[in-house]
C-alpha cells in the first residue's frame, strides 16, 4: 500500500491540476491507476503532459522531477508503464526496468575554491569540520587544527573564500556533488552593498565602469551571459 500510494503522490504531480484530477479505481491484474480529470480541468493536463520532454530535460512545475521519480521507481519493481487517455492512445511511456543503466564516474580530487558564511567550526581529530554556506548549500569542509585557529575570528562574519582540494562525484542524474573539500588557505572577502562597490569602481583611473549607463544590466550579462534574466 505505501508503494502504491508513492506511485500515485508521483502521478497526481505528474497530471498537476490536483483539484480537479480524481482517483477513481484500481483495476485488477497489472497495477493500473483510473483517474478522471474534471472538463475545465482536461485541456490543461493535456498541455502540461504534450510539454513534458524527458529525453530533452523539459517540463513544467515539478512535472519532469514526477516523471523520473515514478521511471526510478518502476526500474527498481523491474517493471515499465504506460499512461493511456481515455481514448486508448498511449500519451507517455515510462521505460522503468529497460532505462539503461546511467554513467557515473567515480571520486576524483581537483583543485578550487568555495565562497560562503563560516556557520560551524570543531570537532574532534587531527582535521575538523568546516561549514560554508552560500545561497544556495552548506559546503561541508574540513581543515587543519591549525587552519581552524585562523578561522575562528570569522564565525558568522562577512563572507570568505576558501582554497584547496575538492573531491567530487557525478551522480546518476549526472549532477556533480562536492563530497569533501580540504581547506588549504582562506582570504575575506568584501560584503559591501553593490552601489558602494560600483561607485569605487568608477573612481578608479581609466575605468569603463564611468561609460556605463545600467551597470545592474551589464553585471547581470558578466555574469549570465548575454540574452539571460535571473
Amino acid at each position: 500500500m505505501a508503494r502504491l500510494a508513492a506511485y500515485m503522490e508521483d502521478l497526481a504531480v505528474l497530471l498537476g491540476e490536483k483539484e480537479h484530477v480524481h482517483f477513481v479505481r484500481l483495476e485488477p491484474g497489472s497495477t493500473v491507476l483510473v483517474q478522471r480529470i474534471d472538463r475545465e480541468s482536461a485541456p490543461r493536463v493535456r498541455d502540461r503532459l504534450r510539454a513534458l520532454r524527458p529525453n530533452e530535460g523539459q517540463g513544467a512545475d515539478g512535472a519532469l522531477s514526477a516523471f523520473k521519480a515514478i521511471d526510478r521507481r518502476l526500474a527498481e519493481d523491474n517493471a515499465t508503464g504506460e499512461l493511456y487517455g481515455d481514448g486508448g492512445a498511449q500519451i507517455i511511456r515510462f521505460p522503468g526496468r529497460e532505462q539503461p543503466e546511467p554513467l557515473t564516474f567515480g571520486a576524483f580530487r581537483q583543485p578550487g575554491r568555495l565562497d560562503g558564511v563560516l556557520i560551524r567550526l570543531g570537532g574532534m581529530g587531527e582535521t575538523v569540520p568546516v561549514h560554508l554556506e552560500d545561497e544556495c548549500a552548506v559546503h561541508h569542509c574540513f581543515a587543519t587544527r591549525e587552519m581552524a585557529r585562523r578561522l575562528a575570528p570569522h564565525l558568522f562574519e562577512s563572507p570568505i573564500r576558501v582554497h584547496g582540494t575538492g573531491r567530487w562525484e557525478r551522480d546518476a542524474e549526472g549532477a556533480w556533488q562536492l563530497k569533501r573539500f580540504d581547506i588549504a588557505d582562506f582570504e575575506t572577502l568584501d560584503d559591501s552593498p553593490l552601489g558602494v562597490v560600483l561607485d569605487r569602481l568608477r573612481r578608479v583611473p581609466g575605468s569603463d565602469w564611468r561609460a556605463v549607463d545600467d551597470p545592474y544590466a551589464e553585471l547581470q550579462q558578466l555574469r549570465h551571459g548575454p540574452g539571460e534574466v535571473h
